[in-house]
């Protein structure tokens, strides 16, 4: 039975860790805001997001954005702009908010009361791989029907149990598990 590929890329396969795929993809469903932070839409949008309530407010603070609420009003209010640093904290605070905030409501929607979701998964990509190393892989569907522990994975930015969760998914693949760890693109929907 495969394990872990060791020098994934060697012979030039192309592709990206599966787990990440995933990831991806549930944050396209988690639906951020588009605008860059560094536009002043884009700022004002966080912002106000991580500001809408106390119990917001406190999971800004917990997921690291730990400036003084003055601080927070003035940037509100346009008087003053964040630093660069600053800029890349309220990223990471309102990623990591929303995750949490729109996980719950996506595991509903993923588990479907035991049905799970169909997944799709596209191989990796053999182009720049020499004729006689290359193998077949093809594409592949398969029905995750236990998100919770992919979705608390990726809502807490565990990348470590996310890869773990997504391995104990595919195993289910059969002794081909493996040639799947890496791929071009893993695709649902919820």
């Amino acid at each position: 039975m495969p394990e872990r590929n060791i020098e994934f890329g060697k012979l030039g396969a192309q592709g990206v860790k599966g787990h990440e795929a995933v990831a991806r993809q549930l944050d396209r469903l988690a639906g951020f805001v588009v605008t860059p932070v560094t536009a002043r839409r884009g700022l004002l949008a966080r912002l106000h997001y991580l500001t809408r309530s106390a119990h917001a407010r406190a999971a800004a603070r917990a997921a690291g954005l730990t400036v003084t609420d003055r601080t927070l009003n003035a940037w509100l209010a346009e008087r003053r702009r964040p630093t660069a640093k600053n800029l890349e904290r309220i990223e990471a605070a309102y990623r990591t908010v929303r995750r949490q905030n729109v996980s719950r409501h996506l595991l509903g929607r993923l588990n479907r009361s035991g049905r799970g979701t169909r997944v799709e998964i596209h191989p990796l990509n053999q182009s720049q791989v020499p004729r006689p190393h290359q193998r077949v892989v093809e594409f592949r569907a398969l029905n995750v029907r236990h998100w919770d522990a992919l979705v608390t994975a990726w809502a807490s930015g565990d990348d470590r149990a996310l890869d773990d969760a997504w391995v104990e998914q595919i195993v289910d693949l059969g002794s081909q598990w493996g040639a799947y760890e890496f791929v071009t693109n893993v695709g649902f929907a919820a």
